[in-house]
């Protein structure tokens, strides 16, 4: 059933990932291209509870396809959770006349989209925006494959150094809740050990290992670590691995927040664009509290709840193929 819109607003939260800025491109452009007016909220809820809204022109949106990060900024609002922060939020979309909202974001975003939606029955459609790819109801989140690819250019120059100083280095990435990137990424680098929050990690089998590749003569390896392994921390193992294969130089590196940022990948912004331009038709045609994916290359629609963190699960198998391989 399609639904009269005439105002639309859009706006990123939480943590930024690649492929932000080409999700509101096409969200703007695709909106405007059916006569809807189209406006960014800036610094998300907060921005929506400060009334920090601005109308976006097709030019507006330009040359940004190609940058990182979100031109409309990105934060977290404690405010927002409270009933007076809604309220307020509430009053200002009801201001600038909003008809319908999309918001670019992750679990937390969908989150506090799903309650104020229900709350004030203003349509609210969400975009998988982060690089955890975390999220249920699409095969991959807006930011993940670039993450993905600066995590793997940083290790194979780490891999380098490895090798020329006969070295193992722990290398950290992002991933408190979740592996996905330690797992593609180390599956990618030839890690010769993956650790991941989903795995229950056994420092002595890492140690095993390690010692099993010295006496095979492999003078260097990597090992990548989620910062949510459940070991403690890449600091903590490093102790251990010292401790006990004192044969190795132990370096650590941690990767940190180069892993959100830079140029996205051809696939991010081609996901981006896919689904921005999906977001503005599921609105037209009045679906609501739904996070907007892609699954085996078509569009899918799920509702808030079940697309939060969590729901979504790593492959093990892929685990068992590193473990193999790396041998």
């Amino acid at each position: 059933m399609n639904i009269s819109i005439k105002n639309l607003a859009v706006f990123t939260s939480g943590g930024d990932s690649p492929g932000m800025n080409a999700a509101i491109r096409a969200v703007t452009r695709t909106a405007l291209s059916k006569g809807i007016r189209v406006f960014g909220i800036y610094s998300g809820y907060k921005g929506m509870i400060e009334g920090n809204f601005i109308e976006l022109q097709s030019s507006d949106v330009g040359n940004i396809l190609q940058r990182g990060g979100t031109i409309l900024k990105t934060t977290r609002s404690e405010e927002f959770r409270t009933e007076a922060g809604m309220q307020k939020a509430y009053e200002n979309l009801k201001k600038h006349g909003i008809d319908a909202v999309v918001a670019i974001g992750g679990d937390g975003t969908f989150t506090g989209a799903d309650i104020f939606s229900n709350k004030f029955n203003i349509p609210f459609v969400g975009l998988p925006g982060t690089i955890d790819n975390d999220l249920n109801g699409t095969d991959f989140t807006i930011g993940y494959d670039t993450a993905v690819n600066t995590v793997v250019e940083a290790v194979d120059k780490i891999r380098d150094t490895a090798a020329s100083h006969d070295r193992l280095f722990l290398v950290e990435v992002m991933g408190r809740d979740a592996g996905f990137i330690a797992l593609r990424a180390g599956i990618s680098v030839g890690a010769e050990a993956i650790l991941v929050p989903e795995e229950e990690t056994h420092i002595q089998e890492l140690i095993d290992l390690l010692k099993a590749g010295w006496k095979r003569k492999k003078t260097s390896s990597v090992v990548i670590v989620a910062e949510g392994d459940d070991a403690g921390g890449v600091f903590k193992i490093v102790e251990r691995v010292k401790a006990e294969v004192p044969e190795y130089d132990t370096r650590v590196t941690v990767l940190g927040h180069i892993q959100r940022g830079g140029s996205p990948s051809s696939a991010d912004r081609v996901l981006a664009s896919r689904l921005g331009f999906a977001a503005v038709e599921a609105l037209v045609n009045g679906d609501n509290r739904v996070a907007i994916g892609i699954v085996n290359n078509k569009v899918r629609l799920t509702p808030f709840s079940q697309a939060i963190k969590h729901n979504d699960t790593l492959n093990h198998s892929l685990l068992d193929l590193a473990k193999v391989l790396a041998f």
